[in-house]
C-alpha cells in the first residue's frame, strides 16, 4: 500500500465517520508512519495504528475494506502492545471528523527497536531513523529506548538487533 493509497483510505474512514456524526483519532505507527511522515519508503503492507473511539473506527475500517476490496485488517491495532508511554504527536492529517497523527521519530525508533523483527523492514527503518536523529552509537539508541520503555520491558533481542545495525565492519 503506497502513501497515496493510505491517505485515500483514511479519507474514506473520515467520510464513514462523518456519515455517523462521530469524531475520531488515529495514531499511525510502523511502516505507514515511515511512508507518510518520513517518506522513508514507498509502501507498507498494512497500517498499524491505535485509534479512538475503537468500535466506531473498526466499523469505518471494515466499510472501507469492503468498498475498496482491501484486507479486513488493512488498518489494525495489533501494535497497541508496543505502545507504553504516551508519545509526542505530529499531526499528519486533520479531516472533518478524523485527526491522524504519528509519534515523533524518537518514539518510532524505540518501537522499531523493541519489536526488532530481523526479517522485515524494521532494520532499514531503524537505520533511517538513527540517521534522521543523527545517532551514531548504540548507546544513543538505548538512551532513547530507555526514555520510553522500562529496562525490564526491553527484550534481549533488541540489544543484538541494535549492535548488528551499528556493527562497523
Amino acid at each position: 500500500m503506497k502513501s497515496i493509497e493510505i491517505e485515500k483510505y483514511i479519507r474514506a474512514v473520515n467520510d464513514a465517520l462523518n456519515q455517523r456524526g462521530i469524531r475520531g483519532e488515529i495514531g499511525i505507527v510502523g511502516g505507514a508512519a515511515m511512508c507518510l511522515a518520513f517518506k522513508a519508503r514507498e509502501a507498507t503492507k498494512d497500517v498499524d495504528a491505535i485509534f479512538e473511539p475503537s468500535a466506531e473506527i473498526r466499523l469505518a475500517v471494515k466499510s472501507v475494506a469492503e468498498e475498496f476490496h482491501l484486507a479486513k485488517d488493512w488498518l489494525n491495532d495489533a501494535v497497541k502492545g508496543f505502545i507504553i508511554a504516551t508519545p509526542k504527536k505530529k499531526i499528519l492529517f486533520e479531516f472533518s471528523h478524523l485527526t491522524v497523527w504519528t509519534p515523533e521519530a524518537d518514539y518510532l525508533l524505540a518501537m522499531k527497536c523493541i519489536s526488532a523483527r530481523w526479517d522485515t523492514s524494521d532494520r532499514d527503518d531503524v537505520i533511517f531513523l538513527a540517521k534522521y536523529l543523527k545517532l551514531s552509537q548504540p548507546s544513543e539508541v538505548f538512551s532513547i529506548i530507555e526514555s520510553y520503555y522500562p529496562k525490564s520491558k526491553i527484550p534481549t533481542k533488541t540489544e543484538f538487533f541494535i549492535e548488528e545495525i551499528f556493527d562497523y565492519s
